[in-house]
């Protein structure tokens, strides 16, 4: 399997790297750059390439306050699925949790993203909970690794 380049995004190009990727694959939660600066400030974010070229990202949500439960999110550019990419991005975004204390892990899923479904099942997700926010018609699936 070729090798990935990963990376936090620390420069605007990069933020907008990974910006591109998330509202790519979950279009109902685009978001802007101003947006991606702030969650860069609350949470993990990488940005993975082949070469030069734009594979997926990764977020991890730690662990807050007394909750042991961290969220692991790995994206991938439709063009590059079936590669292992996805399995290399969840692998080391579960270190990435895991070392920040979480003893659960879980992950949220676009409803309509089919991809990603069948990958958080295969890696030992279940699904906890449907839900669409409110004033919003995208529906949601948090899953937690058993």
């Amino acid at each position: 399997m070729p090798i990935l380049r990963i990376e936090a995004p620390d420069d605007e190009a990069r933020l907008a790297d990974w910006q591109h990727v998330h509202n790519v694959i979950v279009p109902p939660a685009a978001m802007s750059l101003a947006e991606v600066r702030e969650r860069v400030g609350r949470h993990r974010l990488e940005i993975a390439y082949l070469g030069d070229v734009l594979v997926g990202c990764t977020t991890v949500r730690p662990p807050i306050g007394d909750s042991a439960t961290a969220t692991v999110i790995a994206r991938v550019l439709a063009e590059h699925r079936g590669r292992g990419f996805g399995e290399e991005l969840y692998t080391r975004g579960l270190e990435q949790a895991r070392a920040s204390g979480a003893r659960v892990i879980e992950t949220v899923v676009l409803a309509a993203n089919e991809d990603g479904l069948r990958f958080a099942r295969r890696h030992g997700f279940a699904e906890i909970e449907r839900y669409v926010l409110p004033g919003e018609t995208a529906e949601w699936v948090d899953l937690r690794r058993g």
